[in-house]
């Protein structure tokens, strides 16, 4: 897969024109030993466009769906698929509390009335410990200050204070063209842990100045998220509280994309480049992880097998393990493999393990073949290994996007709540 076809811009949720965005730190959810002066990171922001836009949206595919999610999908259904800001919280995902629908609710209302616009048109997100009440104090006093601050500079302060177990922020944007207009679209990510296919858990956000109606907007983001965050996994936990929203205010001027054809071809191939990029940026900071692991499946019949292959090989806990362990144990990998939910010709299939420090090839035709263990080991040592999966059945491709699994990932986890 292509990562870099498109020039790359700073500017994050802010790159496209018209859009501002503000971060500030109003205690969520306050340390123990907290006190007046010490610093915080920021744990709520606002963003938000000059213009109305057209907006599309997916959420997770868990049965437990937190309160925000609820609540946007209602705002977009009562707006016509209309935003124009979007507010968001971590530390507290507001999920199965009795509250949480009023809560999210009112987060939404606290922004419009600031901002004096209608209710529906503003999103709400949440990530962070399901199961524990939203205190509405500390967002009611911070909403003043998020509108007052918005500015089109401060995507990095809205992109930290979405961060719950991230490590680092996560932002992309590129630049592109449409019927020879200048257009931008760019986003921010967060996710580190409880992360599987079926819309990963991860909170996204995309904004474009690209002029696309609410429905094209939404085929390219649906298509999209299947090659790229659904294709992504940590840990096989898919989350409660997973979304993905893209606004588009048309501020680049062009004329609409409103059907598909060359235009709409770009303007997805600019979306896919930067939700892949993001994608990849979730994987290498999964939780405790020291080694990103991506592996392409060539050579499928179709789409959904090679995707199908692929993710079942970044969500085998043995070869995630293997991985860690610098173990080029290739038998994990077929295996993995062979339980795959697709149909192909195991007795075709060939493998081979890449790095920085080079390739090797470890299985052809279903089989292993003599490799170097002294070669495969220092290949094994970079931080980002690549898996190779030829099926030689076909045409089709796809990448699945996954990291190790370490010892510090249940030192995390094992407290994470407490």
């Amino acid at each position: 897969m292509i990562y870099n076809s498109f020039k790359s811009i700073d500017g994050g949720i802010c790159a496209a024109s018209g859009f501002k965005a503000s971060g500030t730190y109003c205690g969520i959810k306050r340390p123990a030993n907290d006190t007046p002066d010490k610093k915080h990171k920021n744990d709520i922001c606002l963003f938000a466009s000059d213009v109305e836009c057209n907006t599309a949206a997916v959420y997770t595919q868990n049965k437990v769906k937190g309160a925000p999610l609820l609540v946007t999908k209602a705002n977009l259904e009562k707006s016509g698929n209309k935003a124009i800001a979007a507010i968001v919280n971590s530390k507290n995902a507001n999920t199965c509390n009795a509250d949480g629908v009023e809560k999210a609710q009112a987060m939404c209302d606290l922004v419009a009335k600031e901002m004096n616009i209608p209710s529906e048109k503003v999103i709400v997100s949440s990530t962070g410990v399901i199961g524990q009440i939203l205190p509405i104090e500390p967002i009611e006093s911070a909403v003043p200050t998020l509108v007052k601050e918005l500015c089109y500079n401060k995507n990095a302060a809205a992109a930290t204070a979405i961060m719950t177990t991230d490590t680092v922020k996560k932002e992309y944007a590129v630049e592109f063209e449409i019927g020879g207009v200048k257009c931008k679209l760019g986003g921010m990510a967060k996710g580190s842990g409880m992360i599987h296919p079926n819309m990963a858990t991860t909170l996204n956000f995309i904004t474009t100045d690209c002029a696309v109606s609410a429905e094209m907007l939404q085929k390219a983001l649906s298509e999209t998220v299947k090659i790229t965050y659904n294709c992504l996994s940590v840990d096989g936990d898919t989350s409660t509280n997973d979304m993905v929203v893209l606004m588009a205010n048309g501020l680049a001027f062009n004329d609409e994309i409103d059907a598909e054809g060359e235009e709409y071809n770009i303007f997805k191939a600019a979306l896919t480049e930067v939700m892949a990029n993001l994608t990849r940026m979730l994987a290498k900071d999964g939780e405790g992880a020291t080694k990103l692991i991506e592996c392409i499946c060539s050579g499928a019949k179709d789409l959904d097998t090679a995707i199908t292959v692929a993710k079942s090989v970044v969500c085998s806990t043995l070869f995630k393990a293997a991985i860690f362990g610098e173990d080029a144990n290739w038998g994990r990998v077929l295996c993995a493999i062979g339980y795959a939910d697709a149909e192909f010709d195991i007795n075709a299939v060939d493998v081979c393990l890449k790095s920085e420090y080079g390739k090797i090839e470890v299985c052809k035709n279903g089989s292993g073949v003599d490799f170097s263990e002294e070669k495969a080991a220092e290949i094994l040592k970079s931080d980002e290994i690549y898996v190779l999966i030829n099926l030689n059945g076909g045409d089709a491709e796809a990448t699945a996007w996954g990291c190790d699994l370490t010892y510090d990932y249940v030192k995390i986890n094992g407290d994470y709540r407490t």
